[in-house]
């Protein structure tokens, strides 16, 4: 692989930094409420009217069409500049459902829902998760029953990322009566104001309600909003993720190393208690720099995967290796950072723009879970990387 940028490329970082320096958000995002959904769609709409919107999305449908490397180089000036997290209120929308419907969908389903996607006007949530079956998908038990022409829909999703917001829902489903595991699914469109449903936001340690239970109850949605085949959802539903395990979390792995960096200028100015600075403690220090040297390995692992990526290559199992290290170095890092603060660093008022680094260090747990456990990457990786005999 070529490590070198091409004078393209260094024109395009050169044009996106100018851009996120006159232009992001000088406002906090809200730490509550619907202020947050306003603050992301007000953020995507200027994204959209700039001509930034939908970086890896085809030209065809209103992206920008750009190569893997020109994404990474966006992600790289948006975590230097400070710009809002890509993961919020839109991700769904724009790094999921957008890719899946222009994959799978009806000519007329992406007539509709890629340009509202793209300017901000459609937020989206995920309904994969079940009470029972989270990291084993393939046991949903949600059931969508063939009437006419609409599917009535009953059941329960769990872990409903800002459900509370959402126009729309990528909702997986059982539709084949009696049929197991990865059979007889479907994934479908789900209008979340559609009668029946019900949100129920879930309080979590950091304060937020980001997550919810979502309950159907006889909810009935167009067979029209199918995306692929009736019975096939697996089929698509593996096309959903593979979205996320391909460039979804690269954003995230490269803002990971721009925080190591700012750990680092923190130590310098952080008194331990005995008076001397955090970084001239050979224990802390050294911990950084195997930190550091962690996020460089994220960072070079990044672009063997986008050279991949381009060469028409599907990260597969290989993306476990990539969750479990983002995983592991980012709670590595929040317990250093809470270690050099003390006890003050747990003072925390449910505000994350208040106390960014509590914030990072209570989400770094929800990471061990988020997008698939820790002991599940290691079984992947275990099964289909190492072929090791499974456990008994």
């Amino acid at each position: 692989m070529d490590l070198k940028y091409s004078e393209e490329d260094a024109a395009f970082r050169d044009r996106a930094r100018a851009w996120l320096k006159d232009n992001i958000p000088r406002e906090s995002r809200p730490a509550h409420g619907d202020a947050i959904a306003r603050f992301d769609r007000d953020w995507q709409r200027k994204l959209h009217e700039h001509g930034w919107a939908g970086l890896n999305w085809p030209r065809e449908y209103g992206g920008l069409g750009l190569s893997e490397v020109q994404q990474v180089i966006w992600y790289e000036e948006c975590a230097r500049a400070g710009a809002p997290n890509y993961i919020n209120t839109t991700y769904i929308a724009l790094m999921h459902a957008g890719p899946t419907v222009i994959a799978c969908g009806t000519e007329e389903q992406k007539k509709y829902h890629l340009p509202r996607i793209l300017s901000g006007e459609s937020l989206w949530c995920q309904g994969f998760s079940e009470p029972n079956a989270g990291s084993d998908l393939a046991s949903l038990k949600t059931t969508g029953v063939v009437e006419g022409d609409q599917l009535v829909v009953n059941g329960t999703k769990m872990w409903t990322t800002d459900g509370q917001f959402a126009d729309y829902q990528e909702l997986l489903i059982r539709t084949t009566h009696g049929s197991e595991r990865h059979k007889g699914l479907t994934w479908v469109i789900c209008d979340m104001r559609t009668p029946g449903i019900t949100v129920q936001p879930i309080r979590t340690m950091m304060g937020d309600e980001h997550v919810n239970t979502t309950f159907y109850d006889n909810v009935r949605i167009p067979l029209s909003n199918v995306v692929g085949e009736l019975g096939s959802g697996w089929k698509t539903a593996m096309s959903t993720l593979a979205f996320e395990r391909g460039t979804g979390f690269i954003g995230d792995q490269l803002a990971l190393y721009e925080r190591v960096n700012q750990a680092i200028v923190l130590a310098g100015k952080t008194r331990l208690e005995d008076g001397t600075f955090a970084i001239d403690d050979s224990a802390i220090s050294g911990r950084l720099a195997l930190i550091k040297a962690d996020t460089m390995a994220i960072r070079s692992m990044t672009l063997a995967q986008i050279s991949e990526i381009q060469q028409g290559s599907n990260p597969g199992p290989k993306g476990s290796i990539m969750k479990l290290m983002v995983t592991s170095t980012s709670k590595a890092l929040s317990h250093l950072v809470a270690e050099m603060i003390g006890w003050t660093f747990m003072e925390y008022n449910d505000n994350k723009n208040d106390y960014p680094l509590t914030y990072d260090y209570l989400w770094s747990w929800v990471y061990t879970i988020a997008g698939g456990t820790s002991e599940i990457q290691r079984e992947i990786i275990a099964d289909q990387l190492l072929e090791l005999p499974r456990a008994r």
